[in-house]
């Protein structure tokens, strides 16, 4: 949330007056006090986890790790009386950036809201007294109606800061952000609908808490996955970053690669663990390049045999650079086989037909692809259509026949697009970070890279 922005400073006033009217009591609705002030500690409590000594480093990052104390609020409470949870925790909470007072009024008022909305939702539709019992199936009806409204309030609020504060179009400032809120959401309203359950149950509020256990195990082991796949990011783009600046020819090559490897093996019906694989194969397949004379890289004029058959070791630089990386797995075989033709012809090994490995097959075919369509210093790009009919009269002898009717019919259904980087939908993701008062410090961009001048019209 950039604070030099007024407007933004006069939405998130509107946003705390609209949350200072959520929390008005009504006279006719009584509020069990000590339910929302042991409510409120709880999340409170729960939001200084991170802060810990002991615990904190291995703490869940990110807001919205203990929903489920604001939903079971939702569930157990009145909508004034439940809009008061989130508020102790919130006005506490530590936050990145400055003002810091700003980001805790907004994400005070943005909680309360949306706690709010889930309530009164809730209890419009018989919930409140639904858990007791509790009366199911039905009790899932409003809790679910709840979590929907919950995300609906977030997702209104987010995208409108993300409008005023960071520049973001207003017609893409909401694109994506309820579906990817809804499933994650969900999890944590079905443990909030187990604790007001137990709350409301003979065992009591002691036994509500015990909830809280089982969920803070699965978001560590999640925040743990995340961590590891940050890692995983990270080596990637170090290892891109550095043959973007070897060869400043091919700028944005290898994710273009990744992009249109993934076309491919979405089309090919491949499970999601492959299809990152061919996306970790695509944007790393050039990085063989790194021991390559840089010379050679950036020659204008034509290379001779000996600087031809010094470029065509490049595969198999890759394969080593990258083989005491565990998480790359099938795609090393991509790395070092991706030049390889059908007819035998390719390099480094001359492999004929199915002995290529698959995943270097698909990666050929995007390689080349993006080659053709991308103006190089010795040339200027191809239309799709010619690149196309280029990879179909090639299909055979050099390019797997399949793989080829793959992409064509992926090109056909979603059409070519590079101009949306993995860089941009990183900063899309920061801005949504930045929105919510947590800033994370800013990463690398996932640059692209390299291709040179190879046979068949593929990157060298």
């Amino acid at each position: 949330m950039g604070p030099d922005r007024p407007w933004g400073h006069v939405y998130v006033g509107c946003a705390a007056l609209a949350a200072l009217f959520c929390v008005a009591p009504v006279p006719e609705l009584p509020v069990p006090w000590w339910a929302v002030a042991l409510l409120a500690v709880l999340y409170a409590g729960c939001e200084q986890v991170p802060r810990c000594s002991l615990v904190g480093r291995h703490a869940p990052v990110g807001m919205g790790t203990f929903f489920p104390v604001l939903l079971a609020g939702a569930f157990l409470l009145p909508p004034p009386a439940a809009a008061l949870v989130p508020l102790p925790g919130a006005l506490l909470a530590r936050v990145d950036g400055r003002p810091a007072w700003l980001r805790r009024t907004w994400r005070a008022a943005q909680l309360a809201l949306a706690v709010w909305a889930a309530s009164r939702v809730h209890w419009s539709l018989g919930g409140h007294d639904a858990v007791v019992g509790p009366r199911f199936p039905y009790a899932l009806l409003p809790a679910g109606a709840a979590v929907v409204a919950f995300c609906l309030a977030l997702t209104a609020l987010d995208g409108g800061i993300l409008a005023l504060t960071e520049r973001v179009p207003a017609h893409t400032a909401w694109r994506g952000l309820f579906l990817r809120s809804l499933a994650p959401v969900t999890v944590h309203g079905l443990a909030g609908l187990m604790m007001a359950v137990l709350w409301r149950s003979t065992y009591g509020p002691l036994a509500a808490l015990l909830v809280l256990l089982p969920m803070y195990v699965s978001c560590w082991v999640f925040a743990q996955y995340h961590r590891e796949r940050a890692a995983h990011q990270a080596t990637i783009r170090a290892l891109v970053q550095a043959v973007d600046i070897k060869d400043g020819y091919t700028r944005g090559h290898s994710e273009r690669v990744g992009q249109a490897s993934v076309m491919i093996a979405r089309e090919l019906g491949m499970d999601d663990e492959r299809v990152e694989v061919l996306r970790f194969a695509g944007i790393l397949h050039d990085v063989g390049k790194l021991g390559v004379p840089t010379r050679l890289l950036r020659k204008d004029g034509p290379l001779t045999p000996e600087e031809r058959r010094i470029i065509e070791l490049h595969p198999e630089y890759g394969h080593e650079m990258v083989r005491g990386i565990g998480f790359l797995d099938e795609a090393r075989s991509a790395i070092l086989h991706h030049h390889e033709r059908l007819d035998g012809s390719g390099y480094p090994y001359g492999l004929t037909g199915d002995r290529i490995p698959e995943c270097a097959r698909v990666v050929a075919v995007a390689d080349a692809f993006d080659a053709m369509t991308s103006t190089r210093s010795y040339r200027r790009a191809r239309p799709v259509a010619a690149a196309l009919e280029e990879l179909q009269r090639c299909a055979g002898s050099q390019f797997d026949p399949a793989m080829v009717r793959a992409f064509v019919r992926a090109l056909a259904r979603w059409g070519w697009h590079p101009v949306v980087t993995a860089d941009e939908e990183r900063r899309q993701e920061a801005r949504e970070v930045r929105a919510r008062g947590n800033v994370p410090p800013p990463a690398l961009p996932l640059a692209g890279r390299p291709a040179g001048r190879g046979p068949g019209g593929g990157g060298a």
